[in-house]
């Protein structure tokens, strides 16, 4: 079943070449009190795909809070990295 956290991107070159780019999200709830517990999680998560996954070239890593009722209840993590698979 394919991850509906991931994304695939190709660029195509006039040369022939093809650069797969790809994107994958992670998602945290932040409690109060517990922000860099989950924090370190999130952080985990991601260093442990990137392991996993042997990805060693990244292109971009960006966060996005979410909330509710006037505070901050989540975190959006999106990593974008070259892929040599095509």
């Amino acid at each position: 079943m394919k991850d509906p956290g991931e994304r695939k991107i190709s660029r195509y070159f006039k040369n022939g070449g093809v650069i797969m780019i790809r994107v994958k999200t992670f998602t945290n709830e932040l409690k109060a009190l517990h922000t860099m517990t989950e924090l370190t999680e999130l952080d985990n998560q991601v260093n442990d795909f990137m392991k996993d996954n042997g990805i060693e070239n990244v292109v971009s890593v960006s966060d996005s809070c979410t909330s509710g009722d006037g505070s901050t209840i989540g975190i959006i993590r999106v990593l974008t990295y070259k892929s040599a698979e095509a």
